[in-house]
């Protein structure tokens, strides 16, 4: 079971979502529509629990396919029949729903006792049918909108139960039947049971850790819809409501093994929106793409492990990804290179993905290894790509071009026995104690060992507490506990310095930081970031990038 004020609950495909409003409401629950990116929390119905026609308190039991709530009259269930469709079925007591409405809602009488909601706030309509009891409408209509939108659908008189079904539409609705309740229940906890069954396995001490972050994976998985072309994993049906360029590269790696094909759909899905000039943008919705900032190119870094499975990552796939791939690394040559050093530069924080690491506090554009070190890879890729596709002297020229940037990182960023970050331009050095500066160590032994080792003993030794890699050194002036970038323990930067560790040839340091970091996202839940210091879950608590990051580490620990 899981908890709800942590926890949305939601279904594969569906854009509909069960939570309260985090920093709003968080006494009751809503239904929520998460079209519309995390500038809208999509709040449509505020639920509550009728008994004796008077709204009573009510305990939440959730799991991956029913949310219960009990009353001490009796129960209401709730599941996600189909993506749009929210089926109730109720024991002595009733259901409210309350609309959260704005300037031209309103709800309209349709056949068989059913009531037509325009929610215009959401642009979205819902078709409320009862299927057993009844339902009382109260939405009283003025000039150009209902005043109120109130639905209490209430159980008989005899069996004291209660069914109903709510479906979003966007323009008209079609007379239909809905699938037996029971039946609907049942294939709905089929199709999970198969998610979990395609989740990477792991050992049994973080089986709770595995379902947990087997179900946020599979409940955060929306439809093609509107500039999504694929099935696409938000990042969180909590308030971070869209996918960002490289996030989605993490959610790729998780479901490579055993969902090849929803594993590359995630990988491609920003390549289909990449701009001519190569870039890609910041984040992706149903509704929007932001063009503001954009993501590090981890892509080459990923794509080398998806290629791993040369049976489903076919010289056809290469030859689709191998354009877009190019265009996106040499726009960074071309449009984020002011000084024109060969060194690309950060212009802001939100570029790097480390949005207000101390590497920025003096101000950009910062010139910053981890940047260089993802190319290097990524050029590297190209070269092996290019190769393989008979583009003889493009692979020539981008396996020069990786070992020319290889050496221009060492000699512009390697100062004093450390790497650190410079000012563009002037490439004065950056005062900061960042791990970011130590993601060069994803490069393995194309780095001399002295490097190497130096990098490895700073984690363990600077950066390294009880529960994972902090972000900022703990003893850093620039600390702060819940500080983002400055401090706590996130994902996606102890799976790229795992996987450097063991590059690096330093196998026992890479196991030790992957057992604390299961150890304590099978504890805190996989929220978005935690405390360094005593492991607790911080911001958004159910978070699918740090999901899938458990599940990789986990199932590596194994062999």
């Amino acid at each position: 079971m899981f908890d709800i004020k942590k926890v949305p609950f939601s279904r594969y495909g569906s854009y509909m979502v069960i939570s309260p409003i985090h920093g709003i409401d968080e006494n009751h629950l809503y239904l929520r529509n998460v079209r519309n990116g995390d500038n809208d929390l999509g709040e449509v119905f505020r639920i509550e629990v009728l008994a004796n026609n008077q709204v009573v308190p009510y305990r939440t039991v959730l799991n991956p396919t029913v949310l219960r709530l009990e009353a001490d009259k009796g129960f209401a269930d709730f599941i996600m029949s189909e993506e749009k469709v929210l089926q109730i079925r109720s024991q002595g007591v009733g259901i409210r729903l309350t609309g959260i409405t704005g300037a031209y809602d309103y709800a309209v009488p349709a056949n068989d006792n059913r009531f037509e909601v325009n929610h215009s706030k959401q642009e979205i309509r819902y078709m409320l049918t009862p299927i057993k009891g009844e339902l009382l409408m109260d939405a009283p209509f003025q000039e150009q909108r209902c005043l109120k939108i109130v639905a209490d659908f209430l159980p008989d008189l005899v069996s004291l139960k209660m069914e109903c079904a709510i479906e979003e539409f966007f323009t008209i609705w079609h007379e239909r039947q809905y699938m037996e309740f029971s039946k609907a229940q049942e294939l709905v906890r089929l199709e999970f049971q198969n998610w979990l069954n395609h989740s990477l396995e792991c050992e049994s001490k973080w089986i709770n850790g595995r379902t947990l972050a087997s179900y946020i994976t599979w409940s955060c998985v929306v439809q093609p819809e509107g500039l999504l072309t694929r099935p696409a994993m938000y990042m969180s049906k909590n308030w971070m409501t869209n996918i960002w360029s490289w996030d989605h590269c993490f959610n790729a790696l998780a479901l490579s093994k055993k969902q090849p094909q929803l594993a590359w759909d995630q990988f491609m899905t920003f390549f289909e929106h990449q701009d001519e000039t190569g870039m890609l943008p910041d984040f992706l919705n149903n509704r929007f793409a932001l063009w503001n900032f954009t993501k590090p190119p981890i892509h080459g870094w990923t794509l080398k492990q998806l290629m791993e499975n040369r049976e489903f990552v076919t010289r056809e796939r290469l030859q689709e990804v191998y354009e877009p791939l190019c265009k996106w690394t040499e726009w960074w040559f071309e449009y984020r290179d002011d000084d024109q050093d060969g060194i690309p530069q950060y212009n802001h924080g939100n570029d790097s993905g480390w949005d207000n690491s101390t590497i920025f506090h003096q101000g950009t554009p910062v010139e910053s290894p981890d940047l260089s070190s993802f190319l290097i890879l990524q050029i590297e890729v190209l070269a092996e790509i290019a190769d393989e596709l008979g583009k003889k002297d493009e692979a020539f020229e981008w396996a020069a071009k990786s070992k020319d940037l290889l050496n221009r990182l060492i000699s512009h960023f390697w100062k004093q026995d450390r790497f650190t970050a410079v000012k563009s331009g002037n490439h004065s050095s950056i005062e900061s104690e960042s791990l970011v500066l130590y993601i060069p160590i994803i490069l393995g032994k194309r780095l001399p060992e002295s490097i190497r080792k130096v990098l490895a003993g700073g984690l363990v030794n600077e950066f390294l507490t009880q529960f994972g890699l902090a972000t900022e050194k703990p003893t850093s002036p620039y600390f702060r506990e819940d500080g983002y970038w400055r401090g706590p323990i996130w994902a996606p930067t102890t799976l790229l310095l795992y996987h450097g560790l063991e590059e690096s040839g330093e196998t026992e340091i890479a196991q030790e930081v992957a057992q604390r970091f299961c150890n304590m996202a099978n504890q805190a839940g996989m929220a978005e970031n935690y405390h360094a210091l005593t492991g607790e879950s911080l911001r958004d608590p159910a978070f699918t990038w740090t999901s899938s990051v458990f599940l990789l580490l986990a199932h590596a620990l194994m062999k």
